[in-house]
């Protein structure tokens, strides 16, 4: 599989969070073989770049943007600065020719103000939702989401959004076991998907209401027949109540969190073993396979057939020692 090419694009006032993200996310994935999946180049219009904590001396100019076969646009401090023209018209360039484009937090305004973002959805930080979607009627903003996957272009929200977005796109090009990889690397769960929300209000750890224990259970017992009145049950209350709190807790519902789960599940069995497809729809927890084939698609894109074509291999799990924390920095 040729290298893939990730151009990192730094503004200046970007935020240094959102550019590092994106550097070692990529930078340390490695593919189930062990080689590394990404060429990270850092760029920018001017080789002396600043952030409001210091200046970034990048070794590219923006020549790299028509290169890349994925364009990372980290956040701005402040999402109201014009953007030169320079870089919106090489950020249309790369458009125009199949580049992929993601952007992280406020990174969507420069997005939106190159056009690439109208008549799409897209989301940002939740303190800048309401002021892009002013700005930018024609773009669908959806302010309560981790990030936006529009295909070829995908926006997410702040700080730790970012991580989930990068962690995405891994899984996309390389699956669910490299993917989870990469995150145990950044010491980050793979679970949360763009359709969480950004906020989430978490019960204190000694609460006897916490559903953490509960939400451990459902991992392993994913085959088991159940649905929000069991899970109910189990945790002790009325449906009612315990939907409302898993919400809270998790910011997504108890069947949209059972439904990733077995998702999940079923990536990793397609990846690391050859069972049939119908035996992991029932290992899954899925009601008939013609079901599961149904909600793969529809989560993953692909078919579950498509899917072990893509990623299955033999050595997905290598030794630690095969993915070393020390690899340098992006150049």
């Amino acid at each position: 599989m040729p290298m893939h090419h990730i151009a990192v694009l730094a503004l200046h006032d970007f935020v240094a969070y959102d550019l590092s993200i994106a550097c070692e996310v990529f930078w340390r994935t490695r593919t189930s073989s062990g080689e590394q999946a990404y060429d990270v180049q850092v760029c920018g219009q001017t080789r002396t770049v600043r952030s409001c904590h210091f200046d970034v001396r990048v070794p590219h100019g923006l020549d790299v943007l028509a290169r890349a076969d994925t364009i990372i646009v980290p956040g701005i401090e402040d999402p109201s600065a014009p953007v030169p023209e320079p870089i919106l018209a090489a950020l249309r360039q790369a458009w125009n020719r199949g580049a992929r484009i993601a952007s992280i937090c406020t990174g969507s305004f420069v997005l939106a103000a190159g056009g690439l973002l109208d008549g799409r959805r897209a989301t940002t930080h939740w303190i800048c939702a309401a002021k892009l979607a002013e700005r930018y009627p024609q773009i669908t903003v959806e302010p309560d989401v981790l990030f936006v996957d529009e295909g070829r272009i995908i926006t997410s929200a702040g700080a730790s959004a970012g991580l989930d977005m990068c962690l995405h796109l891994v899984r996309r090009d390389h699956g669910q076991a490299v993917a989870a990889r990469s995150a145990r690397l950044a010491v980050a769960p793979l679970s949360r998907d763009g359709g969480q929300a950004q906020f989430i209000r978490h019960e204190p750890p000694a609460s006897r209401s916490s559903l953490s224990s509960l939400i451990e259970w459902m991992t392993t017992n994913l085959d088991k027949p159940l649905d929000v009145d069991a899970l109910a049950k189990r945790a002790r209350m009325s449906p009612r109540t315990f939907a409302r709190r898993f919400r809270e807790q998790t910011g997504t519902t108890p069947l949209q969190c059972l439904l990733a789960m077995r998702i999940q599940r079923a990536q990793e069995l397609l990846e690391a073993s050859q069972t049939s497809i119908d035996q992991i729809a029932m290992m899954a927890g899925f009601d008939s396979p013609v079901t599961f084939r149904t909600r793969f698609r529809n989560v993953v894109g692909l078919t579950p057939t498509e899917y072990r074509r893509r990623f299955s291999a033999p050595q997905l799990i290598a030794k630690e020692s095969e993915y070393p924390l020390a690899l340098g920095p992006a150049a």
